[in-house]
């Protein structure tokens, strides 16, 4: 027979809340309330704990750091297009004689005033045309 290591004693004071937690748990698996407690506070203070919080912790930076690097190409993605687009844009739009020319430049005005009205609006309160373009590809699919 395997002679047991005597046990010391000590006094703990726990939230009613926690007290709570821990009387429930200890019922539900029929063991006392100091086994459950001791084994909480051996694992609390196991060295392999620290090291499961620094791999936790090291998965969700690997994580953030993929889905910032996905952002920043499907930026830099945008911003291409953009620029290709104004760029073709630009350079396939003849120019006006002057006369509409300056009425066509007043018009711009108030219609990049309403652009700009627009846009704000709809940042405000979405949704976003890539929310649009994914449900009217799935409505599309369906």
């Amino acid at each position: 027979m395997v002679p047991r290591k005597k046990k010391a004693q000590i006094s703990v004071y726990l939230d009613p809340d926690t007290m709570a937690l821990l009387a429930d748990y200890a019922a539900r698996r029929d063991q006392p309330q100091s086994l459950i407690a001791e084994a909480a506070i051996a694992s609390f203070l196991s060295p392999d704990a620290a090291e499961r919080r620094e791999a936790a912790i090291a998965k969700r930076l690997d994580q953030l750091d993929r889905r910032m690097t996905r952002m920043e190409r499907d930026v830099g993605i945008s911003v291409e297009t953009l620029a290709v687009f104004v760029r073709f844009w630009l350079v396939t739009t003849p120019p006006l004689p002057e006369p509409a020319g300056q009425a066509a430049r007043a018009k711009a005005g108030e219609r990049y005033e309403a652009f700009v009205a627009a846009l704000g609006r709809r940042l405000a309160k979405g949704p976003r045309l890539a929310q649009e373009i994914a449900e009217d590809g799935g409505a599309a699919k369906a």
